[in-house]
């Protein structure tokens, strides 16, 4: 990939990208070219291999970017003097928010990347681990001061915290939720609520729960 970091050609490299946001996000990347990322951009089809040597390249900058954002998120929320029930909700809020605001790089990042687990999910196993590596220190230190159950791993929590969040993200994409303020605010209490009813410890003296 030529990199060239004047002013006018960053300009052009991320007009591409954005443009690959859209045509990913309706056409999916395996039913497109990059002739159509060009045609979107409105660029000559020569010039997006000048910083892109395929459309490949061009997914992986899109994942790369956005997750570590998320990763960056999660270690900034994690640092602060806090509960973690909050921190979690802050990590939802951040990922609740990402797709209310960039739902077509949300839909292309969940879609043809971390759901796909036989090419592009693969390769950024290390990185997509990351993310769930933040979540479960959160979790991992409320079960060391215990304020969380000690016999939920933290990493079987960070996986289904971030599961329970794709699959919201998801039923917005499939268009199986209404895409409002409301359901998106609510959505970040619900989900934090869903998985620390059943980590915190009980309060003392309180009855156990049968079931």
């Amino acid at each position: 990939m030529a990199t060239d970091t004047r002013p006018g050609a960053v300009d052009k490299r991320r007009l591409i990208l954005d443009a690959a946001i859209r045509v990913f996000a309706r056409r999916g990347f395996h039913h497109c070219r990059v002739s159509d990322v060009a045609d979107e951009a409105g660029v000559a089809y020569g010039l997006v291999y000048h910083y892109f040597s395929s459309k490949e390249e061009i997914l992986n900058t899109l994942f790369s970017e956005r997750w570590q954002l998320l990763v960056d998120a999660i270690a900034e929320i994690d640092a602060r003097e806090i509960p973690a029930r909050q921190k979690l909700h802050d990590v939802a809020g951040f990922i609740i928010d990402s797709y209310r605001y960039e739902p077509e790089l949300m839909k292309v990042i969940i879609v043809e990347v971390t759901r796909s687990v036989h090419s592009f999910g693969l390769q950024h196993l290390e990185q997509i681990r990351e993310a769930y590596e933040g979540i479960a220190n959160i979790i991992e230190a409320a079960r060391a001061e215990g304020s969380f159950k000690s016999d939920i791993p933290a990493e079987f929590g960070a996986m289904c915290f971030y599961g329970a969040i794709e699959q919201l993200l998801t039923a917005w994409i499939f268009e199986l939720m209404p895409e409002t303020d409301q359901e998106f605010e609510s959505a970040k209490s619900l989900v934090v609520e869903a998985l620390c009813g059943g980590l915190e410890s009980a309060p003392e003296g309180a009855p156990a729960v049968s079931g």
